[in-house]
């Protein structure tokens, strides 16, 4: 790897020559594979049985691997079982679980692909709810299909850009602003990450990164957390942003309790000792990654969030069919739920949603404010007087498996089902939808007709590549 040699001497003269060499050393070496486990789905699994395991002390869920498997072809990946994440990333848990013990409403400003949401989503506390944000068109759909399959029915996904969030003043308790940035940290992972680093670009980042957190600022209630989180080394984008976060917007800069064997670095910044967390990949096992924690002066205030959907979606009464007969969609979707007195089911043109009841009016105020690409559990889809079940169902937590006949899938017959290929189920199998299953976790529905399946998995998820 030929590096940048302003990048290097910035180093040089940060680090200084001994851990400047032991850092471009490491950025030489083969970089590290981890994943996180998916508390709700992996109980009792082994994800990756090919694989040696080992823990990631921050991490109560997250694991190194000895190499990289091909997770493409592993059905529990696709069934949101674990995700892959650089194990540094994951030291978001320690800002969580220290700081948050109560339910809240959590905002995961820069969100894409979805790492830190489906954590954070792992962590916060019952009954809080979590938006997660992409500024980014196609992004935000990546974005919303990861967290559909991690099966948590307290997600909202929006698509917007950061000043959008100042019509949602001191509405979120805890903001986790993942910031755009220089990438040095991914240098080992991204070849194009070394091509376009420069200074020029360092400085253009920095100045991002405090617009990005001063157009959310407001929308964060007084007492509120902001968890600042970039990918990149210098101290530019890092301790300059927390110390202008602080003496600007009036932050208080919080510490963590990190155990000293972690080798976690702290605050590089000359005349400066706020506590900061800086992950160096000649010291932890990981890629770069830095994060502070921030509290906004004032105290914190449950508010009542009142309103009603402001959106602008066309809403149909339910029809009766399928299922029970004489029953309606609306009965129907609520069998296919575990708890469905939880749930406000709500039909946008054809679909069939399930909201949750305790967030209806914090849910009711995003809708009004931005632009939402999903919010709740899909359950199903309206189709003539049928209800056809969603794959969002499948993946999501509230599912009750006894509402549908189940079949249990090979490795084989799993991949061709997420190829999106022609399933055939054993001849006994029930007619109508059945739940299809990998080693017990749902992987998708199927509509058994008798002498085949029709495949009911989404078909812009389907694999693509070969094995």
């Amino acid at each position: 790897m030929e590096l940048p040699k302003a990048f290097i001497r910035n180093i040089g003269t940060l680090l200084g020559e001994t851990e400047c060499r032991r850092l471009l050393e490491a950025l030489e070496a083969e970089r590290t594979c981890s994943i996180r486990m998916n508390p709700v789905k992996s109980e009792g699994l082994e994800a990756i049985p090919d694989s040696s395991l080992s823990v990631v002390p921050w991490c109560t869920s997250g694991f190194s691997l000895s190499n990289r498997p091909a997770f493409t072809f592993d059905p529990l990946l696709h069934a949101g079982v674990y995700y892959v994440q650089e194990a540094s990333s994951m030291f978001l848990e320690q800002a969580l679980k220290q700081y948050v013990s109560s339910p809240v409403t959590m905002l995961d400003l820069c969100a894409a692909p979805g790492g830190k949401s489906t954590h954070a989503r792992s962590l916060l506390p019952d009954g809080s709810l979590l938006v997660a944000n992409e500024v980014n068109r196609s992004r935000a759909q990546i974005l919303a299909e990861n967290l559909t399959k991690w099966g948590h029915p307290d997600v909202a996904v929006t698509n917007n850009d950061p000043a959008d969030f100042s019509r949602l003043p001191a509405f979120f308790d805890v903001i986790l602003t993942d910031v755009p940035c220089s990438g040095e940290g991914m240098f080992r992972k991204d070849p194009v990450a070394v091509q376009e680093w420069s200074e020029a670009n360092v400085e253009l980042c920095r100045q991002r990164q405090r617009r990005i957190v001063a157009a959310v600022w407001q929308s964060l209630k007084p007492g509120g957390l902001l968890i600042y989180s970039t990918c990149t080394y210098n101290t530019e984008e890092n301790e300059e942003n927390v110390r202008w976060i602080r003496d600007e917007l009036g932050a208080d800069v919080l510490s963590l309790d990190v155990p000293a064997e972690w080798h976690v670095t702290g605050n590089l910044l000359a005349g400066e000792s706020f506590p900061v967390y800086r992950f160096l990949p000649h010291k932890t096992k990981g890629e770069g990654f830095f994060l502070a924690v921030l509290q906004k002066a004032g105290d914190m205030e449950k508010e009542e969030l009142k309103g009603v959907n402001g959106g602008k979606e066309k809403k149909k009464k339910n029809v009766g069919g399928g299922g029970r007969p004489g029953a309606s969609l609306s009965q129907i979707a609520s069998d296919w739920l575990l708890a469905p007195d939880e749930y406000e089911l709500e039909q946008i043109n054809d679909r069939l949603i399930a909201l949750p009841r305790c967030h209806l009016s914090a849910l009711a105020a995003i809708r009004r404010s931005l632009r939402v690409v999903q919010a709740g559990v899909a359950v199903g889809e309206q189709k003539g007087r049928d209800l056809i079940p969603a794959h969002a169902l499948a993946m999501s937590r509230i599912l009750r498996r006894d509402a549908f006949a189940q079949a249990a899938l090979t490795y084989e017959q799993a991949i061709a089902y997420l190829r999106r290929e022609a399933i055939v189920l054993p001849a006994e199998t029930p007619r109508g939808y059945v739940l299809l299953t990998y080693q017990d976790v749902p992987l998708g529905f199927v509509k058994h007709i008798g002498n085949r399946a029709n495949n009911l998995y989404p078909p812009e998820w389907r694999i693509r590549s070969q094995a």
